[in-house]
């Protein structure tokens, strides 16, 4: 059983995960959050980037969006996976131990963090 989303950092990114199938449907919904919170929305990588494992599109919220955020998240996502994790300085600690997942986990590359 997957861990609920706890609000326990100041920063968070929401890496919403797509193929080339969904890519207009994770498009949409990364705009319609940043135009729905205060949510920097970031590129739309058709390419894996980074430990991510899919193509991917990174929100980066702070704690005091967390709350709004990660619930519509889960009630808009329509079957995409998403990587929700605190930003605590520690990348390798930030993607295992504080992540949550909205759908399906996903095997990071750890070493693609340094």
């Amino acid at each position: 059983m997957a861990r609920a989303p706890e609000n326990v950092h100041r920063a968070y990114h929401a890496h919403v995960y797509f193929d080339a199938a969904t890519v207009a449907q994770a498009r949409a919904l990364c705009e319609e959050a940043g135009r729905l919170f205060k949510v920097a929305v970031g590129r739309v990588h058709e390419k894996n980037v980074g430990p991510h494992p899919r193509w991917s599109c990174q929100l980066a919220f702070s704690a005091s969006e967390f709350d709004r955020v990660v619930p519509w998240l889960e009630s808009h996502r329509n079957g995409l996976d998403v990587l929700v994790h605190g930003l605590s300085g520690d990348a390798v600690r930030d993607h295992t131990e504080f992540a949550y997942w909205l759908g399906n986990e996903w095997p990071l590359d750890l070493g693609a963090l340094g």
